[in-house]
């Protein structure tokens, strides 16, 4: 009789495998059965159709109708609210783009500020290239033609026009010639021009000494200082130059004269 009480009060066994699920379910921790479980319950919510559940407290989207599709005629009328920690809100390498931006932007203007930037254009004397010489016996006067030669440098990434160039020579603080030119020539970019002008002068009217000592022909050498003063005006953007040269050169009253005459590929401006 004690044999089959206590038989009959011991637990009934149940399978390990059901045991652990037990356990693991009082213990609030998933199983592999229900882990399994949740992964074929996503897939079949994924297969399933949109439908709209309309109840008691439900209320039917406003913008979709109970579709679960955008009309296509609100597309550019409706918002759509993003998380804050959406991650399209955190646009990656900012701070590179913007440092990118920041030096593009230098070095153009840089390159612009070096390309554009105005500098002065260099005018030289080049020395007198000929003398015309005519005497006039009847008032004594010594006729001449001075040519003379500028040399022109263009610094510029632009061309520069030359507008006027006028001279004029004095011999003892006497004007004795003006030449006056305008539209003179155009300087392109980066490049050297050379220029010819001319002079005409009148010795003897205020020195008479002067026709006698050309036309002397025991000196074999006749020369004469002048002091010539030439202006040059030149334009180029917006910006207008005035160049002002003095010189001093040697003349031979008493006979043409001419000098040679340099290339301007071998002057050099500086």
């Amino acid at each position: 009789m004690g044999t089959r009480l206590s038989a009959a009060l011991q637990p009934v066994s149940a399978p390990r495998g059901e045991a652990r699920e037990a356990a693991a379910e009082w213990r609030g921790v998933p199983s592999d059965t229900d882990s399994l479980n949740g992964l074929d319950r996503r897939e079949d919510i994924a297969q399933f159709p949109y439908v709209e559940f309309t109840g008691r407290d439900s209320i039917t989207c406003p913008s979709c109708q109970g579709t679960g599709r955008m009309p296509s005629g609100q597309v550019n009328e409706l918002v759509a609210l993003i998380p804050y920690s959406d991650q399209r809100l955190r646009p990656q390498r900012t701070k590179l783009y913007v440092v990118l931006s920041v030096v593009l932007c230098l070095l153009a203007t840089g390159l612009g500020a070096f390309f554009l930037f105005p500098r002065s254009v260099i005018v030289l004397f080049d020395g007198v290239r000929a003398v015309t010489v005519h005497f006039d016996p009847v008032e004594q006067r010594v006729l001449m033609k001075l040519t003379s030669t500028l040399n022109f440098s263009n610094p510029n990434f632009f061309s520069v026009s030359v507008q006027s160039l006028s001279c004029q020579v004095l011999y003892m603080k006497t004007v004795v010639g003006t030449s006056q030119m305008d539209n003179v020539t155009t300087i392109l970019p980066l490049s050297l021009a050379q220029v010819n002008y001319t002079v005409n002068m009148e010795l003897g009217s205020s020195a008479s000494y002067l026709y006698t000592f050309c036309t002397m022909p025991s000196i074999k050498v006749h020369n004469i200082v002048v002091f010539m003063q030439t202006s040059v005006k030149s334009s180029y953007m917006v910006r207008t130059s005035q160049n002002n040269l003095e010189s001093y050169p040697y003349i031979d009253c008493g006979a043409n004269s001419t000098f040679p005459h340099r290339s301007k590929r071998n002057w050099d401006p500086s």
